[in-house]
């Protein structure tokens, strides 16, 4: 049986905004989604705009998911992670995108990313992400010339999440530049887990929806495979 290949694609920003605030990808939201894949036989590796060793915050040493992924031997893999222009995404299943702050610096308008995505999807791959990770959406074209998300079902990190959180250091806010380029936006209450599968395009909200956004590609994969 051919082993799926999932391709995490990590942000490269350790600070963000006028006050320097540390980021990174927020470690639950890549812990929590390699517990679902490792269990499911589904090989991940690791990319990011510059390569190398993908800063983080939000680590919780009480998580178990989250202590099991830092003495996992892909914890040393990722911080090795490959450049993403050096890495064909055709030679996986699909890309994900993990959350934190760190993707509104640069997966938001990164080229490469950009060039990523649209690469992966007009191959039918799966492309999905969490949380502030749909921001590598923003600004992909399609041949036509439609922005990506127009007229498509996702979810993303909320702006009434960012008001409690993040709003005096993001430069915008997540759903109203999805929604400015034509996306079907939904999500639940703040905090809430929230999974929207459109397809190919899979989105989970926050955090929470970490571990049900990977099932949920597991159950599509598994569907491809069959």
């Amino acid at each position: 049986m051919t082993v799926p290949h999932v391709l995490f694609i990590l942000t490269n920003a350790s600070e963000i905004g006028p006050n320097k605030r540390r980021t990174g990808f927020f470690f639950p939201e890549v812990a929590h989604p390699f517990e679902v894949f490792d269990a499911a036989g589904v090989a991940v590796e690791y990319a990011s705009p510059l390569g190398g060793p993908p800063p983080h915050d939000g680590y919780d040493d009480a998580d178990p998911a989250q202590r099991a992924f830092r003495d996992n031997k892909a914890f040393q893999r990722m911080s090795r992670s490959r450049k993403l222009s050096e890495v064909d995404v055709l030679d996986y299943d699909a890309i994900f995108f993990p959350g934190g702050l760190g993707p509104m610096v640069d997966i938001a308008k990164d080229p490469d990313v950009k060039r990523a995505v649209l690469r992966a999807w007009n191959a039918g791959r799966i492309v999905a992400a969490v949380c502030h990770g749909p921001a590598a959406f923003l600004g992909v074209t399609l041949d036509d010339g439609t922005p990506l998300v127009r007229g498509r079902r996702l979810t993303s990190f909320s702006n009434a999440e960012e008001a409690g959180y993040a709003r005096a250091d993001v430069p915008f806010e997540l759903e109203s530049a999805l929604r400015a380029e034509g996306a079907e936006y939904d999500a639940s209450a703040p905090w809430q887990a929230k999974v929207i599968v459109d397809g190919r395009l899979m989105t989970g909200q926050n955090p929470a929806s970490g571990g049900p956004l990977a099932q949920a590609i597991v159950a599509a994969l598994r569907t491809q495979t069959r």
